[in-house]
């Protein structure tokens, strides 16, 4: 990469995350709200793949507070934002699961996956994923 180009692609970044609001990072009781308008009907009010609507699919909901067991007990936030906005979702057996474009509108907020890179990352998105992160076991 030339420096030219790598000089305005740090620009673009920086300006992507001044249009951030870094002082409104949500919790987790936001993220649970979204959650049970958006995914208990299937992964079940409490997370664990049994909504009303679990028995009909196949494959089944996955049980969503066994995430950072199933990773080594850690949370792979990257991976979970990944699935929640729909980049991999063609990677789920199905591809049952619907997409949320509602999810990804609205305010930015600076977000580190564990990268060490802020990446500006939709407010809802980043509400739901810290609530998944609250429900591990």
């Amino acid at each position: 990469m030339t420096p030219m180009r790598h000089t305005v692609l740090a620009c673009a970044a920086l300006g992507a995350l001044a249009a951030c609001k870094p002082n409104e990072m949500p919790e987790a009781n936001e993220g649970r709200r979204l959650f049970v308008e958006n995914c208990a009907m299937c992964h079940g009010p409490d997370g664990t793949g049994n909504g009303p609507v679990a028995r009909s699919l196949n494959p089944p909901p996955k049980d969503l507070t066994l995430i950072r067991a199933r990773h080594d007990d850690t949370f792979p936030r990257a991976k979970v934002l990944s699935i929640l906005d729909g980049y991999t979702r063609v990677d789920l057996p199905g591809q049952n699961m619907p997409e949320f474009g509602d999810l990804l509108r609205g305010d930015l907020i600076p977000l580190d996956t564990g990268d060490g890179i802020l990446t500006p990352t939709p407010r809802k998105l980043v509400a739901l994923l810290e609530y998944l992160e609250s429900i591990q076991k």
